[in-house]
């Protein structure tokens, strides 16, 4: 499936990985090296171009100056950042198999086409395809895209209203958003706040957000360069070494 996105041209600056565990919050175990995500040995997966990192720890600077009602201080939490083509083909998969076993749905029933045509579509939604054409690569193979939520300083992930990689209206950045100005004290309001301030600080550090995910982040990748109308692209897919 091809994003709006996808037509803007990449010129890579040729900033390297680096990783994120001794500066940040990462979530351990890895989710998707817990399903058994083919990374390869000795592989890491929390790692960014370092252009992107920089402009994180900007992110994370920002936050260590709000204040959760409910939490205190908080720190970000990153659950994935550089996820190779392999990965993202390996996960894609993963996901289409847990929605149809969620749905009761058997993928080589023929009576249930449409079914799965269904399940297929709102994967598609929330998972890019793990496309080898350098003019479309998957954001999360350039090291330009991070997933990430919000900490309290003991390092306790907060609820935001819905998980991470959840496939479903809940992901949408401003699902909360009604049921909060509705009901200002309530759980929901709560969640859209942390939300807002994730985005806030994310923003502020020059990241764009995914329009169907609260958690996802990205800097010089094809969906920040459509997202600020920028030239070019300046991250290009970083291959498994």
């Amino acid at each position: 499936m091809r994003r709006p996105w996808n037509d803007v041209v990449i010129a890579d600056c040729g900033e390297s990985l680096v990783s994120l565990k001794s500066r940040f919050l990462c979530l351990e175990p890895h989710p998707y090296v817990r399903v058994g995500a083919p990374y390869g040995e000795g592989a890491d997966p929390y790692r960014l171009r370092s252009g992107v990192l920089e402009r994180l720890h900007k992110a994370q600077d920002q936050l260590s100056m709000a204040h959760d009602s409910a939490a205190g201080s908080l720190q970000l939490a990153i659950f994935d950042a550089w996820r190779p083509v392999q990965v993202q083909a390996y996960m894609v998969l993963h996901a289409t198999v847990e929605l149809c076993r969620q749905r009761g749905i058997d993928p080589d029933d023929p009576a249930q086409l449409e079914a799965m045509a269904r399940v297929q579509s709102d994967v598609s939604q929330f998972w890019a395809p793990p496309s080898r054409d350098p003019g479309m690569p998957p954001p999360h193979s350039t090291g330009a895209a991070v997933d990430l939520t919000l900490a309290d300083i003991t390092g306790t992930v907060l609820p935001m209203g819905g998980e991470i990689d959840a496939i479903g209206e809940e992901s949408i950045p401003d699902a909360h958003a009604s049921a909060a100005e509705q009901d200002p004290s309530g759980d929901a309001a709560l969640w859209h706040r942390r939300r807002c301030l994730l985005h806030d600080v994310m923003k502020e550090a020059g990241f764009v957000r995914h329009p169907n995910e609260w958690w996802h982040f990205s800097h010089g990748d094809q969906l920040w360069a459509w997202s600020v109308n920028a030239e070019r692209a300046i991250y290009a897919s970083v291959p498994s070494s």
